[in-house]
């Protein structure tokens, strides 16, 4: 089901004094506070809201928006802020106000019966429930008269004929349960290689060869897509997705869709050649496609690739950080009302700034007037590459690296005089997990000691603020009430902390992830699924259970990955059959439907092709390791210990007279070897 992208921005009042305030002051998310001094009498997602609507037989009003959603912030000041509107809410509904980043659970559900009911959703989600929580509406944006009406008619419908408003509810809820079906197997027999290429396959007509993504006017980076491409393109050698990927990561990179001037990633592309963005910057899209791109440059070696990891990871310190060590959720797209006006750049504001840089700047940056997005203004792309450029200018690499760092200068010197978009500064343990990978898979493309130091940073902040006792929370921020961790942080989490042991050697990562996958798989455990659903508890009018990709990638299939990592690490069998039978049941999907379930195909890809383990052994350990970590090497667990271990990769391989890796494969390993060259060889004479 097609998600219509309304994209959201927060509009918090400055104001000392305030008309109207409600139950929302004493939130801490910035989308919640947005609302606040709204004449509407918003309550936060709790039972007890839902506990009011019951007794006072009223229907339920959910909003859902997030702070960076420009169309939430727009309907804040045209509806929400309005008394007449507020005053047919109030007497008619219980009006709960849901930050979606905050509790995404909620968000889920009711996007589901959004898209049963009107074919696709978006953001603002605004659901009308009957007092048990079943949607009888569901719409997105709506102008005042057009919220009036809904309200109108929805109201007397539930007064006039309640019994057809609860049919209609029982309906949309019975099929927002069927959804959440999983049938489960235990049959691996259906995990091939043909299962694997045929979805693919029928992927590719989907593919834009010329520009990269899917075909489409607007195009979404989904890094788990385009990761799992390129290590199936180097195991299946197929040539065509490998050229796709790599001109897809170019593209991207060439793009308006990043920030040619401060590094980072926007939201998504709103044209087909990644020109104009949406401007909303999100630490999951940044985190995700640091560990695509270093991946990226492991195999295509292109400089291009390693200047887009530095600077994003340079844009998220200083844009991003905060003070105590986690990394915010977002930043705005919108400042003073207007999308992009932080970013963008009229022909005028150019030339004044760069004065005589100007002309190579604009050939350099592609300021024409063909390429002006609005009330001309220009998004900053390039066409050509530095090598191209600087044979085009006769110069070298070095002398166009300080032409640039010049303009950006300039121009960053003036672009930071603006007002800046705000920032939701909330801190995500799920997103801040994805990014500890990305500082990881930094450092393993790189060598670059300072970004593992920066991941295991973020790692501590997060066992500190964001573990309460035996569980996790799912956003943290000084003062917070939220007390919710979901799937999505346990699995993230755990992975993160597994690949923070695959490069630092370190047994407490380990332990931490055997830890949270204890806690999850007793937390989530769903029997008549085989699966984990994605909240604990049983509040909401069904259960979740997560399979498919989005802008993030599927917690259930980061569960069964940590399984199977798991398994090979201590040779047990039953988490990796677990890991297998969860693949086994996503088969019918994953065939028809490669671009929702990547992250399963790349499951599907450590089980069809071979799998290695190796094990690096000995004081000199983690050079070695080092070493090997700069390949990009698919389907393979690369783990290492200085010291003897019990482990079963590690037990009696430890010796005095040296450092050895074992290249392993389902437990059966070739002799020793003492470099990593040594050791590529036997993994391709396996």
């Amino acid at each position: 089901m097609a998600l219509i992208f309304l994209s959201c921005s927060n509009g918090n009042s400055q104001a000392k004094d305030h008309k109207y305030t409600n139950e929302l002051i004493n939130e801490t998310s910035p989308y919640l506070l947005q609302h606040a001094h709204n004449p509407v009498n918003w309550k936060p997602w709790s039972p007890a809201a839902l506990e009011q609507a019951k007794k006072e037989n009223k229907l339920v009003l959910v909003s859902v928006g997030y702070s960076s959603c420009h169309w939430c912030h727009v309907m804040e000041e045209e509806t929400f802020a309005d008394e007449e509107v507020a005053k047919l809410m109030n007497e008619n509904f219980i009006n709960i106000k849901v930050d979606r980043e905050e509790r995404p659970d909620v968000d889920h559900i009711y996007m589901t019966a959004l898209q049963l009911l009107k074919g696709n959703g978006g953001w603002p989600l605004n659901v009308i429930t009957l007092p048990n929580g079943k949607p009888i509406y569901g719409g997105t944006y709506h102008t005042k008269a057009q919220w009036s009406k809904v309200l109108a008619d929805i109201s007397t419908l539930y007064k006039d004929k309640p019994e057809k408003a609860n049919e209609y509810a029982d309906m949309v809820a019975k099929e927002i349960q069927n959804i959440n079906l999983i049938s489960p197997t235990k049959d691996v027999g259906v995990l091939t290689q043909e299962v694997l290429k045929s979805s693919v396959e029928k992927w590719k007509s989907n593919w834009d060869l010329k520009w990269g993504g899917n075909k489409g006017e607007q195009k979404f980076m989904i890094p788990v897509n385009l990761d799992f491409l390129l290590d199936y393109a180097l195991l299946a050698e197929d040539t065509e997705s490998r050229d796709y990927v790599e001109t897809t990561l170019d593209k991207i990179a060439m793009g308006g869709v990043y920030d040619q001037l401060a590094g980072g990633f926007y939201r998504y592309s709103t044209d087909s050649k990644w020109k104009v963005p949406h401007f909303e910057k999100m630490l999951y899209d940044n985190a995700q496609l640091l560990s695509l791109y270093s991946k990226g440059y492991k195999v295509f070696k292109a400089p291009l690739f390693k200047n887009i990891v530095e600077e994003t990871i340079a844009f998220l310190d200083r844009e991003m950080k905060n003070p105590e060590g986690g990394y915010y959720a977002a930043i705005d797209a919108d400042s003073e009302g207007e999308e992009g006006k932080f970013y963008v750049w009229t022909e005028g504001e150019l030339k004044s700034a760069l004065g005589a840089d100007f002309t190579m700047f604009s050939e350099y940056f592609g300021i024409k007037p063909s390429h002006i997005w609005e009330k001309d203004n220009y998004v900053l792309s390039r066409t050509l590459h530095d090598d191209a450029f600087s044979q085009k200018y006769g110069m070298s690499q070095s002398e166009l690296d300080q032409h640039r760092e010049g303009w950006k200068e300039k121009l960053l010197k003036v672009r930071n005089k603006r007002t800046r978009p705000q920032i939701d500064d909330k801190i995500i343990i799920s997103w801040n997990a994805l990014l500890i990978n990305g500082l990881v898979d930094a450092y393993n493309a790189f060598g670059e000691v300072a970004y593992l130091k920066k991941a295991e940073a973020v790692f501590a902040f997060l066992k500190k603020n964001g573990l309460k006792g035996d569980h996790l929370v799912h956003s943290y921020k000084k003062g917070s009430k939220t007390d919710h961790g979901f799937l999505e942080d346990y699995a993230f989490l755990a992975n993160a902390s597994l690949k923070l042991y695959s490069s630092t050697m370190s047994d407490e990562y380990l332990e931490f992830a055997h830890k949270l996958m204890e806690i999850a798989q007793e937390k989530f455990k769903d029997a008549p699924s085989g699966m984990f659903t994605y909240n604990a508890d049983e509040e909401l009018i069904s259960k979740i259970v997560m399979t498919d990709d989005g802008v993030l990638p599927s917690p259930n299939s980061i569960m069964a990955e940590n399984l199977l990592l798991l398994g090979h690490i201590e040779y047990n069998k039953e988490a990796t059959n677990k890991a297998k039978e969860m693949l086994s049941a996503m088969v019918p999907v994953i065939e028809t439907n490669a671009y929702n379930y990547a992250k399963w195909n790349s499951l599907l890809l450590k089980s069809v092709y071979p799998f290695f383990e190796i094990a690096v052994v000995g004081d000199d350990a983690n050079s070695l390791l080092a070493g090997l970590h700069r390949y990009n090497i698919p389907n393979t667990l690369i783990v290492g210990s200085a010291k003897s271990s019990d482990l079963p990769l590690f037990k009696e391989r430890y010796a005095d007279d040296g450092t050895y890796i074992y290249v392993c494969q389902d437990h059966t390993c070739k002799l020793p070897v003492a470099t990593v060259e040594e050791a590529m060889e036997q993994m391709k004479n396996f």
